[in-house]
């Protein structure tokens, strides 16, 4: 009987250390909000993903006419496709602080075949550098500075890669409230979670799929907020903290 329980009491141990190694490495998604500012009107953070195909002309002239300052998070393979867009954010450059979305839009999971949201990771740490560095290195080829801020595709990032990505020298960028899923909402759905935006609020949203609602909802939304007097900052000109604990974030395939 003995033996029995020792047998029992080993599995049990191997067991929890086994559940203890996979939350370590679960993915994470990291959220965070602006830290707070005394006496300053209420401010929110506008930030936009350019993953790949084109971009929203109406979106941008639209921040341009209203001077709505955003940071925008682009791939490499997004600026070699939009000539025209990279040539107007240029142009304002006082709106816009371009950061990273790494080269070819591949999230920061590592191990051959894992995968998050059916977009497949990275095999290796050799391959997560060469996604975060090339983007990096694309961004200051087109804009001449270089980028401080990382978010690597879907958000969502191993322990071992969000180490790295911050050994290369750069801050996760995370988020606290996500206005259209992707690009995938209706009009309607996109401007009722903005309507949900609260002071401090880090808004994430996209701005290269001309074919959907995001464009036409989040001009209606962010209109809407300035009226009621928010004030928006990119990530350059505020400090983030985080919203609440990294929560673990959807399972890439093993």
């Amino acid at each position: 009987m003995r033996l029995l329980n020792t047998m029992r009491a080993w599995g049990l141990g191997v067991g929890l250390l086994l559940a203890g190694a996979a939350l370590a490495q679960a993915p994470l998604e990291p959220r965070h909000r602006l830290v707070p500012v005394a006496d300053a009107p209420p401010r929110l953070a506008l930030t936009l993903d350019a993953c790949s195909g084109r971009f929203d002309a109406p979106l941008l002239d639209f921040l341009i006419r209203e001077r709505i300052p955003a940071t925008l998070f682009v791939t490499r393979r997004w600026l070699r496709r939009n000539a025209g867009a990279v040539a107007l954010i240029k142009a304002h450059a006082d709106l816009f602080e371009v950061e990273n979305h790494g080269a070819s839009h591949v999230p920061a999971v590592i191990g051959p075949g894992r995968e998050v949201y059916g977009i497949e990771g990275v095999p290796d740490l050799e391959q997560l550098r060469a996604e975060v560095q090339g983007g990096a290195a694309a961004i200051e080829a087109a804009f001449g500075t270089a980028p401080r801020w990382y978010r690597g595709a879907t958000a969502v990032y191993d322990p071992q890669a969000l180490a790295e990505i911050e050994r290369l020298g750069y801050r996760i960028a995370g988020y606290s409230l996500n206005a259209d899923a992707g690009a995938t909402l209706a009009r309607a759905a996109i401007e009722q979670r903005l309507q949900r935006a609260r002071d401090g609020d880090v808004i994430i949203a996209h701005m290269n799929k001309p074919d959907s609602d995001s464009a036409e909802a989040l001009i209606a939304g962010l209109a809407v907020l300035k009226q009621q007097g928010y004030v928006f900052v990119r990530l350059d000109q505020a400090q983030l903290q985080p919203a609440r604990p990294a929560r673990s974030a959807p399972k890439p395939k093993p």
